[in-house]
């Protein structure tokens, strides 16, 4: 029902217009549905702020607090 009270496929009928059909999607791979893929974007923005707010806080990168040196690369005597 619309705010004016009709039915919008009864509006449709009067016009002789066909209502919008329902897009046709492929189905999805074994556990890719779209509802997973928004819940693992989320998660992911969510995670990634953490990351970025933990090394702001800590005035230290992640591999730093793991325990990997940076800054020395390969460290290979030449």
């Amino acid at each position: 029902m619309t705010n004016d009270g009709s039915d919008p496929c009864q509006s449709a009928k009067k016009l002789k217009v066909e209502a919008p059909k329902e897009e046709l999607r492929p189905p999805s791979f074994w556990g890719f549905t779209e509802n997973a893929k928004v819940w693992n974007a989320r998660a992911s923005m969510i995670g990634l702020i953490g990351i970025i707010l933990i090394e702001f806080i800590a005035k230290r990168g992640l591999l730093e607090m793991i325990g990997f040196d940076i800054g020395k690369g390969l460290d290979l005597p030449l």
